[in-house]
């Protein structure tokens, strides 16, 4: 396998690698991953919704060796001078910040532009003039907005439903302009509800999977918006750290371009619902509430689902866990730091 060689590979040749974001969810488990590749990492977060925890938990789950290959930076993506200092010696950047959920973007409208898009330029500009080796961002399956047809498919999108899905189609305009005004290729990854561990499962904007399995945990009342059969294409974290790696290392004809990262495959919300306690029940943590259905959340689309031979064709990638899969592979997690 194309991942198994690259990984080899890594872990004789050491590189310095940029992940902003680093103490969120994807960030951290990118963290985990590269410093078990021995590779060295620069990491920048604000700790608006990342948290100093997952940084302790990647701490204590490599060796000692591979934490000092580790430096980590507090500031802030909207910040220039942030951006020059970790951008500096750089090979490769993986672009994770970000102020995600449709909601809270319709919610505060501004700090979403500012992070989604004035941070992303910053970003994108500071690596350029660092002439990084390659530049990988994370792109939004909302970017395909009310375009109905499924599977999504990467040249095709419609018209975005959220402030978010604006700011992520935008980050996908500007990495076209620096391609074709300085000749700066990079790689967005349209990540499709990417969920695992250290995936928040609190506050106002928490991911489905996390939160309902926390609420399963603590016996509380599971909300399903809309009536269960809204689907998505959910992916496991591995598939999405996975899309990185080959994203960063790939060659010149996959650069400045899009990629589907998802699982090429949808799960109905009820069905979801299901697996999630089916999963927790193998653990012995037992559900006899049912679900309670509400209204259909504002921004929302109804169906997702993508496409991934593009990414298969052009970055080798090639999904490890169904959802399935990744919900068995969570739940010993959640369990663990429920709280």
């Amino acid at each position: 396998m194309l991942l198994d060689k690259i990984k080899s590979s890594l872990k004789s040749s050491q590189a310095t690698w940029v992940i902003t974001g680093v103490a969120g969810f994807i960030g951290s488990n990118l963290l985990e991953e590269l410093l078990e590749l021995n590779q060295t990492v620069v990491g920048l977060d604000n700790f608006s919704t990342g948290h100093k925890k997952n940084l302790h938990e990647v701490e204590s789950s490599v060796t000692k060796k591979q934490w000092k290959n580790f430096k980590f930076y507090e500031g802030d993506i909207t910040n220039i001078d942030d951006c020059n200092l970790i951008c500096k010696d750089a090979d490769y950047i993986l672009h994770q910040a970000a102020l995600g959920s449709v909601p809270r973007s319709i919610a505060d409208p501004i700090a979403t532009n500012s992070s989604n898009i004035s941070g992303f330029l910053n970003m994108l500009e500071a690596a350029k003039n660092a002439e990084v080796k390659s530049f990988t961002y994370a792109a939004s399956s909302s970017t395909y907005g009310d375009h109905k047809d499924l599977p999504k498919v990467e040249g095709v999108i419609g018209n975005p439903l959220s402030p978010y899905a604006v700011t992520k189609y935008v980050n996908e305009l500007y990495a076209g302009v620096y391609a074709q005004s300085f000749g700066f290729k990079s790689i967005g990854l349209r990540y499709f509800n990417v969920f695992g561990r250290r995936q928040d499962p609190n506050g106002a904007y928490a991911a489905v999977i996390p939160k309902w399995t926390a609420a399963m945990i603590d016996r509380e009342d599971v909300f399903i918006n809309g009536d269960g059969e809204t689907s998505r294409d959910f992916c496991f974290i591995e598939n999405a750290v996975q899309a990185n790696i080959l994203a960063a290392l790939a060659d010149n004809e996959a650069k400045n371009n899009v990629y589907n990262i998802a699982v090429g495959d949808r799960t109905s919300l009820i069905d979801l619902y299901g697996l999630i306690k089916n999963s927790l029940s193998f653990s012995q943590v037992h559900i006899s509430n049912k679900p309670i259905f509400k209204d259909f959340r504002n921004g929302d689309v109804r169906h997702s689902q993508a496409c991934i031979d593009k990414a298969k064709k052009y970055l080798g990638y090639s999904p490890q866990y169904t959802v399935a899969e990744g919900i068995s592979k969570s739940m010993p997690w959640y369990i663990k730091n429920n709280k």
